[in-house]
């Protein structure tokens, strides 16, 4: 007997996503009503169609008909593969061809599965639950690994993929990019009076007063090494990364945190760079990090507990 969809979607915080393209609207149809249901269902009838779709809603899966008219099934496989935002998206091919060369073809290019046409209701149904829940999985094993132990906020290595991912996308919406770069002030000096679980305790209550004023889920906050933090912030200005950034030092501030060898108050203040660029071809990622890092240094050189931006870069 076939098992209810119903029985494992709870595993999923959201409805997961789904994007079934077909330039035929009556194979989209059928598909979408074995579905509606249980997923969020996106439609594409082309392949430009498709990609697009991919790199807004980033679907949990693609069901991907390999024979259209213009992009092919193929074609679309290969650029989905090819962009990072994109290409750790599963992708099953639903195919009236029955060669061997062609399956091996798709499995080459990254696809997850294959379902003959015509579909059967039954085995389609199974096999997209059975790989939405291995992306669930992976999801999950993903997320653990890119978050850092101490503080439960993103670690270094989310941070730089995340920094490289918006780049991309801000290029290719000439969007501008925003960068906070945050250190606690003094925070040595903490550790040697307050001793070392202390200074865990405080870098937890910082990592969580940050992440409460960053709320779309696109933005990021990470553990960017020892007492600093970053916030990358797609398609937002210069203005309103400052605003986020005086709301941070507000925040830190107010959790009241003892700090009484600090030269600036006596509880626990952070120092704020912000740097906003719209990316260009002539420009690289590593110039917006080293701009806010410049904000940063500027504003512990102008007495720290404050914000510094770089009007420079603002679009």
């Amino acid at each position: 007997m076939e098992q209810s969809m119903e029985t494992w979607l709870p595993l999923f915080h959201n409805r997961p996503k789904l994007l079934i393209v077909d330039d035929q609207p009556t194979n989209i149809r059928v598909l979408h009503e074995l579905f509606r249901e249980e997923c969020d269902v996106f439609m594409a009838t082309s392949g430009a169609q498709a990609i697009a779709t991919c790199q807004a809603q980033l679907p949990d899966l693609i069901l991907l008909d390999v024979v259209m008219d213009g992009m092919d099934g193929h074609e679309v496989c290969r650029r989905l593969k090819a962009d990072s935002v994109t290409q750790g998206i599963p992708i099953i091919f639903i195919t009236a061809q029955q060669q061997e060369s062609d399956e091996v073809l798709g499995l080459e290019l990254g696809a997850v599965d294959f379902i003959s046409k015509p579909i059967n209701p039954i085995i389609v149904r199974a096999r997209v639950r059975t790989h939405l829940t291995l992306k669930l999985q992976n999801d999950l094993l993903r997320t653990m690994a890119l978050m850092d132990g101490l503080t439960g906020v993103a670690n270094r290595r989310k941070f730089d993929e995340s920094i490289l991912t918006n780049w991309r996308l801000c290029f290719r919406e000439q969007r501008p990019l925003s960068l906070i770069l945050v250190d606690v002030d003094f925070f040595k000096r903490y550790n040697d009076q307050y001793g070392h679980q202390s200074g865990d305790g405080c870098l937890r209550s910082v990592a969580q007063a940050l992440s409460e004023l960053v709320r779309r889920p696109y933005d990021l906050v990470a553990r960017y090494g020892g007492e600093e933090f970053a916030c990358v912030l797609p398609g937002t200005d210069l203005s309103g990364a400052v605003v986020i950034a005086e709301k941070m030092q507000e925040r830190v501030r107010a959790l009241g945190i003892e700090h009484s060898a600090s030269d600036v108050d006596n509880v626990i203040t952070i120092s704020l760079g912000v740097a906003t660029l719209t990316p260009t071809n002539d420009l690289e990622f590593q110039v917006l990090i080293e701009d806010a890092d410049k904000q940063l240094y500027e504003a512990k050189k102008a007495g720290r507990a404050r914000v510094c931006s770089s009007a420079m870069s603002s679009t």
